[in-house]
């Protein structure tokens, strides 16, 4: 698994860090409270707590808190842009990807479709996840008993928490099926969790949800949009109640987020999608130091032979339609004169550059438009419906869809989405399990696939922690 620095600027907005004594000496026992825990049931937090809670009465060390755990999602776990995370992950078990590697890299179990309950890279997975969620769970605590924090200041750091904690447990669900929903850091409680369905994950994570949106201001607190604000969590509310068929709503949260064109700016240059500057991003992580760029760019990017790790198939490269500008703008080709490959272009840079000119997006408007395309065909509104779709399909170039029905316009979709969010955090292989054509779809290319495949394996030291994580996944 790949590291990340535990320096305590990981994670701040660029301009925003600072490395004064006293900040170092709060965020070091901050950061060393926060890492202690690999997994949510190993550990609690210290008995003695006065020196943690005093991290929680500076505006500068709870800021330098919240940030350390954006800077842990983007070194580990569901949502990294490295080799570990669920781009190249669910990329490789899909059909976005084919696997070039050498046979010990951990890809290979995911694109040979040999995951078992055993494996490091799905327990890694788990264990970054419930870590990140401890985090945000003692930030909450923190807040909630601070004395001195202005109650705008609380809030905000509440609702980021809160939006935090939804998202890491959204993907969780979606992951591995049903998971604990964990909101506290009590040790005795957490040794002890069951799982929660996944419609009870989607209740809980909503919750969280709507209290984000109530806590967090319309504008963003820093100018990057690395700290999300209001919209953000409208953005993930949108996706939550989609996945969970409450089409009114994910139509009406997205509208939330795609009215407000101050914010975000409609973008018709394909290739701005990306930059750290584009009006399109609602939410993005930055990169770990001045000049760095994502770890998308230095995991999918490469320049001669055989692809290192992965390159896109073939599969995804016809699906793209004469004349779609995302094919040149958002995939290049690479040759070593007898074979070519194309590798995900999205994000240009693969090195460090003089300034930071991409981070690693999270939420974008180009979603947002298939969320309420899709809510809005499921739910009888078909003009509506193909408006949205339109907007994507013409950005891209292309003509307006000739789809009709109500099933030609929720596969034109389908089709939509795999062009526009090809290898962004497992889009793709969600769709096709909420879509219900994951078996058809994957057991052509995946020899072994079965229905089972759909889910991954509670990893088995956990349910050796914990027998209430029983049952296993089936198939495991």
């Amino acid at each position: 698994m790949k590291k990340y620095s535990k320096n305590i600027c990981s994670g701040l907005p660029i301009h925003a860090c600072r490395n004064s004594l006293f900040l170092s000496l709060y965020v070091l026992v901050l950061v060393l409270l926060l890492h202690s825990c690999d997994s949510f049931v190993e550990v609690d937090l210290p008995s003695d707590q006065l020196i943690a809670n005093g991290v929680f009465e500076e505006k500068s060390t709870a800021t330098a808190a919240m940030t350390e755990v954006y800077a842990k999602i983007r070194g580990a776990g569901l949502l990294t842009g490295s080799a570990d995370g669920l781009s190249v992950a669910l990329g490789n078990y899909s059909d976005e990807l084919d696997f070039y590697g050498e046979s010990y890299l951990s890809t290979l179990s995911y694109y040979n479709n040999s995951l078992t309950a055993a494996n490091i890279d799905v327990k890694s997975l788990w264990d970054s996840s419930y870590n990140q969620i401890y985090s945000v769970n003692a930030i909450i605590e923190g807040v909630e008993h601070s004395k001195t924090l202005p109650q705008e200041y609380k809030d905000q750091l509440k609702g980021e928490a809160l939006f935090v904690r939804s998202l890491i447990h959204f993907y969780l669900a979606n992951v591995f099926g049903g998971v604990p929903y964990v909101s506290t850091t009590d040790y005795k409680t957490n040794s002890n969790v069951a799982r929660n369905a996944v419609a009870d994950v989607y209740a809980k994570a909503k919750a969280d949800l709507e209290t984000a949106i109530l806590l967090l201001p319309e504008n963003y607190v820093v100018a990057d949009r690395t700290r999300p604000n209001k919209y953000t969590a409208q953005a993930l509310l949108a996706r939550v109640a989609l996945y969970e068929g409450s089409w009114d709503e994910a139509s009406n949260a997205a509208s939330a987020v795609l009215n407000n064109t101050e914010l975000y700016a409609f973008e018709s240059d394909l290739s701005k999608i990306f930059l750290n500057s584009s009006t399109t991003t609602v939410w993005q992580l930055s990169p770990e130091n001045a000049g760095g760029n994502t770890y998308e760019g230095a995991t999918f990017i490469f320049t001669g032979g055989t692809p290192p790790l992965s390159a896109i198939s073939m599969g995804l490269m016809s699906g793209f339609e004469p004349g779609d500008l995302r094919k040149a703008a958002w995939t290049k080709a690479v040759t070593n004169g007898s074979q070519t490959w194309y590798h995900p272009y999205k994000y240009k840079q693969k090195e460090n550059t003089s300034t930071s000119m991409e981070f690693s997006i999270i939420f974008r408007t180009g979603e947002l438009y298939l969320i309420r395309a899709e809510a809005r065909a499921r739910a009888g509104d078909l003009i509506g419906a193909k408006e949205d779709l339109n907007i994507i399909r013409n950005t891209a170039g292309l003509v307006d869809t000739n789809a009709i029905s109500q099933d030609e316009i929720l596969q034109a979709i389908l089709r939509e989405r795999r062009i526009e969010l090809f290898t962004e955090f497992g889009h793709r292989f969600f769709d096709l399990k909420r879509f219900g054509v994951i078996d058809p779809v994957l057991s052509a290319v995946k020899p072994g696939w079965d229905s089972n495949d759909a889910l991954f394996p509670i990893p088995e030291t956990e349910i050796g922690l914990n027998p209430n994580l029983e049952p296993q996944n089936p198939g495991y």
